[in-house]
This record gives C-alpha cells, sequence and structure tokens, in this order.
C-alpha cells in the first residue's frame, strides 16, 4: 500500500503549474477543475500569465484574490517553455503537476498520479489527452485525434496498457528529475513536453503512462487553426528528431512521406498521368478512413472528417518537412 493510501496518512503536498496565454474564457474552468480534486493533501497552484490580448491577466488576478491556493507570476515572452520554468521556479512542492489553461482534469487525478508514482517509483506519471468538442469541427477534430488513423499509435492519444513510454501528456513530475535534467528546454517553442522526457529517459528515469489518468482537451475550431497547429508541431518535432537522432519512430516518417508522394504525384501527373494515383490513391483513403471512424457520428462531423485528416496528415507532415525556423 502506498503512502497516500494508508488511512490517516496524509498525502504529499503538491503543487500544479499552468503556462497561461489568452485564455479568459478556458481558464476559470481549467483551475476549478484542478481545486475540486478529490485530494487531501496540501496543494498549490501557479499561473505563469503571458501578455494577451483578452482579459487571461484580470481573470488569473480575480482567482488568485479569491483563493489563497493560487498564485500568480509573470511570462513575459509568453512562450509555454519560459511559462513553465517560470512557474516550476516558483513552486515549494516536491511533486509538479502540469496542466493547461484550455484543459480539465478527470475525477481523482491528482490523488491517483500521485499514488502511480510511488508504485512505480518513475520520474513523471501522465495518460490521455482525451480530446472532446463542441460543434461539428471541432467534434470531427477530436475524433481524428483519438484515432490512429489520425495521430498514430501513441498511447497518449489512443489509450492502451499501462506501462513505460516514451512520453505522456502534461504528466506529474518529481521535482528532483525536473532538477537533474534543468527543466524544459527554452529552445521549444512546441514539443517541449516530449523532448524532455527523451531527455529524463536518456539520464534513467521512467514516463509511466497509464490510462485512468485523463486530462479533457478542447481541439481547434477552423480548419486555419488546425493547419497552424500542426504544421508548427511538425516542424518542432523535426527539431527534436536533430537533436535527438535516436528519437525518430516510423510513425513520424509517415505523414512527410505522404506530403512527398503526394507532391510528386501531382506535379509529375502533369507529365505521366499515372503518377496522378499517387494524390488521387491518397484522397481516397482518407476520404473511406474518414467516413469509417466517424460512422455513427452526426452527417455535419462525417463531412468533415476527410478533410480534418488530410489537414492533419499533411500541414504536418510539411511542417517536419521545413523544420522551425533557426
Amino acid at each position: 500500500m502506498s503512502t497516500s493510501e494508508r488511512p490517516g496518512t496524509p498525502s504529499p503536498p503538491v503543487s500544479v503549474i499552468m503556462p497561461i496565454l489568452e485564455e479568459e474564457q478556458h481558464l476559470p474552468e481549467a483551475v476549478r477543475s484542478v481545486l475540486s480534486q478529490d485530494y487531501d493533501g496540501p496543494m498549490e497552484v501557479v499561473l505563469a500569465v503571458g501578455p494577451s490580448r483578452d482579459r487571461t491577466r484580470e481573470v488569473a488576478d480575480a482567482l488568485a484574490l479569491d483563493d489563497p491556493r493560487i498564485v500568480v507570476v509573470d511570462n513575459p515572452s509568453g512562450r509555454t517553455p519560459d511559462g513553465l520554468n517560470a512557474a516550476i521556479a516558483a513552486t515549494r512542492h516536491e511533486i509538479v503537476v502540469r496542466m493547461d489553461g484550455h484543459g480539465e482534469l478527470s475525477e481523482g487525478y491528482v490523488r491517483r498520479a500521485v499514488q502511480v508514482l510511488e508504485e512505480t517509483g518513475a520520474a513523471n506519471v501522465g495518460g490521455v489527452m482525451l480530446a472532446e468538442g463542441s460543434g461539428p469541427m471541432q467534434e470531427a477534430v477530436a475524433v481524428a485525434m483519438r484515432s490512429p488513423l489520425g495521430m498514430g499509435s501513441e498511447r497518449f492519444h489512443v489509450g492502451g496498457e499501462a506501462g513505460p513510454a516514451d512520453t505522456v501528456f502534461l504528466g506529474v513530475f518529481r521535482r528532483e528529475w525536473l532538477r537533474r535534467v534543468g527543466g524544459y528546454d527554452t529552445a521549444y517553442a512546441r514539443a517541449q513536453d516530449w523532448e524532455m522526457n527523451h531527455r529524463i529517459r536518456g539520464a534513467g528515469g521512467v514516463v509511466w503512462f497509464t490510462p485512468e489518468l485523463t486530462v479533457t482537451y478542447r481541439p481547434r475550431a477552423s480548419f486555419a487553426g488546425l493547419a497552424r497547429q500542426f504544421h508548427t508541431s511538425g516542424q518542432w518535432r523535426r527539431q527534436v528528431v536533430r537533436q535527438h537522432p535516436d528519437s525518430v519512430r516510423a510513425r513520424y516518417l509517415a505523414a512527410p512521406v505522404a506530403v512527398t508522394l503526394v507532391g510528386l504525384g501531382a506535379v509529375g501527373g502533369l507529365a505521366w498521368r499515372p503518377l496522378w494515383a499517387l494524390p488521387l490513391g491518397y484522397a481516397a483513403s482518407v476520404t473511406v478512413g474518414g467516413f469509417w471512424i466517424a460512422r455513427g457520428r452526426p452527417a455535419g462531423v462525417v463531412a468533415r472528417m476527410p478533410a480534418v485528416l488530410a489537414t492533419m496528415h499533411l500541414t504536418w507532415g510539411a511542417g517536419f518537412l521545413r523544420g522551425p525556423r533557426r
């Protein structure tokens, strides 16, 4: 029986860190999902707020005024890794829970994550990014993100058995491991979680996935927003591979290969028509596959699914081929 499960034994204190930028709409709900956790140990929430164009800072300050467990710190750059490191520096406790400003923790998330940390001795414990949307576009993106056809076989997207993993969504860390690897690499505008988990594993730490832990994620609500998100994610995954060549996986190459073949087929088909089979075959695949994974959903979701899948694959692949600007 772990310490946090023994009757009468107080649970260890935890610090929840949240990098916040333009989250006026979702921030109160996200903080509420943290503070309403059934956790009997001390808890603090550190919000690292970047310069936003909406009322995010006012909302954060109001939340801190209402609850002494909430602390607000500045993140002048507004960049996620800077905010995470600033929040970590302001925390006091030895267990650090990573959270976002537009997510919701599942019931019992913190309690169970601390138990799993103690049971496994892991450096970081996390679970599933549970994409959920409202409206046809968001719902279509959510369905795609929870399917291997959309995001590949990473367990934090599609679920799976508990055990060691390359990475997890967000995560609950032992502070000693954050110190040991030097925190988040501020060079990474995206993929900073994956990159730090790679360094943790390289230093001998275990990153542990458990499907019991879920965090609700709200996907992009437009094709333009989805394309920007996936293009940037592809760029920074390329940078991870550049910096850590041993991290490359076959599934990372599927999207850039698809972009290359579709492009070659579309252009080459002008000179030799049989090459048009490449883009046409891809279009047929995402259409049939999209309709299949969206079966039983409202018509608006089904109709958008092929375009959602193509946007995710092709923009991520193009970003990976291009890499980030230096």
